[in-house]
């Protein structure tokens, strides 16, 4: 359902309202109207009645010895035009005619007589239609001498009056309608222009990066109109009120980041040091093995596999808070066409038992970007080391990679297990793993994702895991980064470019 504006909603309210209450008088008037008009015409009608009843000329001509009107009708001499009488003695009718507009007599026909004959003598005013004359207030009566007479009026003129007034309301109440638009329009955009300071500030806020970093200062509605008494005014206190309630809560979290970024990236540097002399110990401890008991080679062997792991994990936390830190990569033209041949050939060392597969397209082209070449290089590492440690062994793992608009799009697919629905959206979380939906067959430390999205995020790019295709299994990890526009280009020689197809 369509929800229009509010400004356009109250114009059209008013409007309504305007329009019900003109287009309510108006009827009220009229019929008002009618009804008075219509008294008076019966006023009227009762008069001539009593006119025609008692003039001497009432009867028929040659009994009445007098002279009647123009044509020899005994309607009495000054009726209006359009008055009709008929004159009855002993029950026979003896005149029957009205009055044109030129004043002149003219008799009835037999349809309209008919129609007046049906009328009681008993002096009500009731409406008769004559055929070819409209409609009449008519009054049946008896005359002093006992003789019937029958007058009516036209209803033409009430008819005429109240339609030109009704005219006259229709147009005053269109021009009504269309003045009240026009100054609602004006009232009401007058009236809401604050709200649209409060909505640009709320638009402004929207389109500030608060996911993130340091926040500065968060646009305001301005003071002077949250000051104002009224509703606005109120909704921009409340509105300001709440951005510094988030301005607070957000600096909090950052600092609260910093430290733990500051605490993780000191830590880190500082186990690097105990860590890589408790692996040279063991080393040092493993190459005499005649001075080691027996018993002790296995745990000296533990120990330094795991000084060794423990090395990669505080090296993984160190870089990811290099980067949450915003450390400046350094930047250069980087082929990711010759990244994605040298990844192959790396993962096809680390995992023989994979089939590992390279597709640069029919007509292959150096896949430029601008960035960090050891952390692209790591990207692409940490994806197919991910693809080899969840998948079991004889797994095939895709790397693809084309040139999309402005964009460099490389994806790593496999057709293993997959990755269920409900853990994708936390997959790329630091520690991390899809162990229930996909075999681990090898150690990690859940930060080789999150390290890649991060390097990703840092070169202006986005990555993301779908499904594979709807009719095979396995997972899809798709990067897009900003392509190197073609000026940027010709200034650089293409670096060597892949084959179309490897399969290793």
């Amino acid at each position: 359902m369509t929800r229009h504006p509010l400004r356009r909603r109250l114009v059209w309210i008013v409007v309504a309202l305007v329009f019900g209450v003109t287009a309510a008088l108006a009827v009220v008037s009229a019929v008002a109207l009618r009804s008075t008009l219509s008294e008076q015409l019966d006023d009227q009608v009762r008069l001539a009645s009593e006119r025609a009843a008692t003039t001497p000329q009432a009867g028929p001509p040659a009994s009445g010895g007098h002279e009647g009107p123009p044509g020899g009708s005994s309607l009495p001499l000054g009726q209006a035009a359009g008055t009709v009488g008929v004159y009855y003695d002993d029950g026979e009718v003896v005149d029957a005619g009205y009055v044109d507009d030129a004043g002149r007599f003219q008799p009835l026909d037999a349809e309209q007589l008919a129609a007046l004959q049906e009328l009681p003598l008993d002096g009500h005013v009731r409406t008769v239609e004559l055929p070819g004359l409209g409609s009449y207030r008519a009054v049946a009566a008896q005359t002093p001498r006992g003789d019937a007479v029958v007058t009516a009026l036209s209803t033409d003129g009430v008819s005429g009056t109240v339609g030109s007034y009704v005219t006259v309301e229709v147009a005053l109440a269109g021009a009504g309608v269309v003045l009240a638009g026009a100054a609602a329009t004006v009232l009401v955009r007058r009236a809401l222009r604050p709200l649209d300071r409060v909505a640009v500030t709320a638009r402004q806020v929207s389109e500030l990066p608060l996911d993130s970093g340091a926040v500065g200062h968060i646009p305001r509605v301005p003071p002077a109109l949250a000051a104002e008494r009224g509703e606005v005014g109120a909704v921009g206190a409340a509105f300001n009120r709440m951005i510094a309630h988030v301005e607070t809560a957000l600096s909090a979290r950052h600092e609260s980041e910093q430290q733990v970024r500051r605490f993780v990236a000191d830590a880190s540097h500082e186990l690097r040091t105990p860590l890589a002399s408790i692996r040279g110990y063991a080393e040092l401890v493993r190459r005499s093995p005649d001075d080691v008991p027996p018993a002790a080679t296995h745990a000296i062997g533990r120990v330094e596999s795991e000084a060794r792991r423990m090395t990669g994990l505080v090296d993984d936390l160190l870089l990811l808070a290099r980067l949450d830190a915003g450390r400046p990569l350094e930047r250069a033209p980087v082929d990711l066409a010759s990244l994605a041949v040298d990844a192959i050939a790396d993962a096809h060392a680390a995992g023989p038992e994979h089939a590992w597969r390279l597709d640069l397209g029919a007509r292959p082209a150096p896949l430029l970007v601008d960035g960090d070449d050891a952390r692209l290089r790591q990207v692409l590492a940490n994806l197919l080391s991910n693809a080899r440690v969840h998948t079991p062994a004889g797994t095939t793992v895709t790397v693809s990679g084309h040139r999309r608009g402005r964009h460099v799009v490389l994806s790593v697919a496999d057709d293993g297990p997959g990755i269920a629905p409900d853990q994708r959206p936390g997959l790329f979380q630091r520690f991390s793993r899809g162990d229930t939906a996909r075999n681990r067959t090898g150690g990690s430390t859940g930060l080789g994702l999150a390290i890649a999205e991060a390097i990703v995020h840092a070169h202006g790019g986005t990555i993301s895991v779908a499904a594979a295709a709807a009719d095979a299994t396995g997972a899809t990890f798709t990067v897009r980064l900003p392509a190197l526009t073609a000026a940027a280009q010709a200034r650089h020689s293409p670096a060597r470019a892949g084959s179309p197809t490897v399969a290793v």
